[in-house]
């Protein structure tokens, strides 16, 4: 064994509680949300934040975070079915950098074509009214988002 080796000592290993893995699907009035459950299995859908402002916005997203104890943050990169980036991607691009700034967490933009037509879909499927839907899609579109992002680091990992 060399100098600098040792047996690992109880005390040496720190246990790490994995933290909460936020979703986002941003649009310019609402902001839908969705959390992973506490052992990253799954996707859960939140309220639905009614956009104001970004010091607003921040703010309820603070809570969320400190709340659900979330150490990542997937936002929704709305790219052109061509796959192209347009002007809505720039947008979530400088979104997810002033998220990085202001809360220190990695932020990671995932691709999300087609979730808002999958969302919809999902609760045409459902006895909810035409008023809940809207209301309920933007939250549906963020989970599909976080569990495809999910999905996608699970496939990685192996």
């Amino acid at each position: 064994m060399t100098d600098n080796l040792r047996p690992l000592h109880p005390d040496d290993i720190q246990p790490t509680r994995p933290g909460r893995i936020l979703g986002l699907d941003v649009g310019t009035r609402r902001i839908g949300i969705a959390v992973t459950d506490p052992l990253g299995i799954t996707a859960q859908g939140l309220e639905t934040l009614q956009r104001k402002n970004k010091r607003h916005d921040f703010q309820q997203l603070r809570l969320l975070i400190e709340q659900f104890e979330v150490t990542e943050i997937v936002v929704g990169l709305p790219l052109r079915m061509s796959g192209a980036e347009g002007t809505q991607a720039e947008k979530m691009q400088a979104f997810a950098e002033d998220l990085r700034k202001h809360f220190g967490l990695p932020v990671h933009l995932f691709d999300e074509r087609l979730t808002s037509a999958e969302a919809n879909r999902l609760l045409r499927e459902t006895e909810l009214s035409i008023e809940k839907r809207g209301k309920a899609v933007d939250r549906m579109a963020a989970i599909l988002i976080l569990q495809a992002w999910m999905e996608r680091q699970r496939i990685s990992d192996l």
